[in-house]
């Protein structure tokens, strides 16, 4: 079977919008409306014809509208097979009317939690009818229409236009989207149950889902597929939620950069006027000053040559004379809260810099799980939210930081935990002088920093490299004196590690040797 005619249709929906247009594009193809609740009034509240549900079923809605459509005068017209000769049998031998559409979106549960209802309202707004009918419909595809999102209202009309019926391809296409929808809400619900009513960390299952994708031009390379799935349920907004005001169309990698970009720059909301620079994801330059055109070119001096291409990330709003200087170099993104009409108009010379806005940066010390697909299983863990205060450090050489060495450490070290591992970062007056990152051993991270801070001191025709005197952080402990006494080499003189190595004595004997203040945190921040 193929086309079929649509003669009755079953109304029942939460999100009213679109509803009485296509009730009345219903009924003036001579389709039957029944309908319930709400949904019935506000369709006769339009003028139109609606029989009740009850009158399908005999029975009255009941339980405050908890049992209403569970019933074999509903679900048998939604499931009989219309040419088996048994189903055809029962249906004549009950009166049981077949049901050719429904139109149904479920209970505002996310809607419900999101605004911190109480738990029974909550559980009230968990809805059984709805996705009852919704999986009956769609598994009876072959001869009933389900439609449960409002954005498909005109293509539902745009099939019945020529003669009143639906194509087996548009049903299939609507039966698909329906159980993604059911399985997304019962996804949302068991996440409701296991992490906020019973404060599970990882429940028994998992369920992982995403909506709305946006199909990306390709992956990482060009011979791989990508898009963007937004989550389901309450979630903190971030670069998939941004408002992009000028430029081409976002890449795999271009999102990917980005949100590490944003993710940095969030650790300094509400301080100083600052700038991240990120390359490959990693940071390549960031820096704070009074002024958010010193912070740039400070980050920009870091390392100009992996800024090129990059993406560039401030806490504040982006005024014109910062948005000129950005213009002087390949920017590939640029993501800010606001955006003066200077700026904008500055970047509307570059017609291909994405240019995002994301109103409040997101909170860096939020909750939530990571997940992260291996062969054959997903790799689950809690974001890294930790964070450490002055208060938190532990001196362990002889000499202790001066005030603005710890200044920079703290500096440092919160960039470093944004760097891929193994991280070290050098850092002065609040902007960072060299970053090595994602090495496979501490001493050369150490070494290609100090390398950096040179390259950057010859360029811009400095006395000396600014890693003389500067603050070090590495993400994890030093597990041999090499990294450090690299550091040391290159004119650092505070470190801040998490310390925990079997060889802290050494390390620490090396550093008073060396004449430098070392403070421990106590905790690592790998990041791969």
């Amino acid at each position: 079977m193929s086309d079929v005619a649509i003669k009755r249709a079953l109304l029942s929906v939460s999100d009213k919008s679109g509803l009485v247009d296509l009730g009345k594009a219903l009924a003036a193809k001579g389709v039957e409306l029944v309908s319930t609740g709400g949904t019935a009034k506000a369709l006769r509240e339009a003028g139109l014809e609606v029989k009740d549900v009850s009158d399908l079923t005999g029975f009255p809605e009941m339980m405050d509208g908890r049992v209403k459509t569970l019933h074999p005068m509903v679900h048998g017209g939604l499931l009989a097979v219309r040419d088996n000769p048994e189903h055809a049998a029962a249906m004549d031998e009950h009166a049981i009317g077949a049901i050719d559409l429904v139109v149904v979106n479920l209970y505002p549960f996310e809607a419900t939690v999101a605004k911190g209802a109480e738990r029974d309202e909550i559980i009230e707004n968990i809805d059984i009818g709805g996705p009852s009918m919704v999986r009956s419909a769609a598994k009876n595809h072959q001869f009933v229409t389900i439609v449960t999102d409002p954005a498909d209202y005109d293509s539902l009309l745009g099939e019945l236009e020529a003669s009143g019926a639906t194509s087996l391809d548009f049903r299939r296409k609507c039966a698909a989207k329906a159980f993604a929808a059911t399985a997304a809400y019962d996804s949302m619900i068991s996440q409701w149950f296991a992490f906020a009513d019973q404060q599970q960390m990882f429940p028994d299952f998992l369920a992982v889902n995403g909506k709305a994708p946006v199909e990306l031009r390709y992956g990482e390379n060009p011979h791989q597929k990508a898009a963007l799935y937004t989550p389901v349920g309450p979630h903190g907004k971030g670069i998939a939620q941004a408002e992009q005001l000028q430029g081409k169309e976002l890449s795999y990698n271009n999102y990917n950069d980005a949100d590490a970009a944003l993710e940095l720059c969030a650790e300094f909301a509400g301080g100083e006027p600052a700038v991240v620079i990120v390359k490959h994801a990693n940071p390549c330059g960031v820096a704070q000053g009074t002024k958010l055109i010193d912070a740039w070119n400070e980050a920009l001096q870091c390392d100009s040559v992996s800024a090129f291409g990059g993406i560039v990330a401030v806490n504040t709003e982006l005024d014109g004379e910062t948005a000129e200087a950005i213009c002087q170099i390949f920017t590939e993104v640029v993501i800010a809260p606001s955006v003066s009409d200077a700026a904008r108009e500055a970047f509307a010379k570059k017609k291909n810099l994405r240019l995002l806005v994301t109103g409040d940066l997101p909170d860096p010390r939020r909750g939530g799980l990571l997940v992260k697909p291996i062969t054959g299983g997903l790799l689950v863990q809690t974001r890294d939210n930790g964070a450490i205060s002055q208060a938190d450090l532990k001196v362990v050489t002889k000499r202790g930081p001066t005030e603005q060495e710890l200044k920079d450490c703290l500096f440092a070290w919160t960039v470093a935990r944004h760097v891929k591992s193994n991280a070290i970062v050098y850092a002065k007056d609040g902007a960072t002088a060299g970053i090595g990152a994602g090495q496979m051993n501490r001493r050369d991270s150490s070494r290609i920093a100090a390398i950096k801070a040179a390259e950057a001191a010859e360029k811009y025709g400095w006395d000396q490299s600014r890693a003389v005197g500067s603050a070090v952080a590495s993400d994890a402990f030093f597990p041999f004196a090499d990294g450090l006494l690299a550091a040391a080499e290159a004119g650092a003189t505070a470190i801040i590690q998490p310390g925990g190595s079997i060889r802290d004595e050494e390390v620490i004997a090396a550093a008073d040797e060396q004449g430098l203040a070392m403070v421990f945190t106590g905790m690592r921040h790998f990041r791969h």
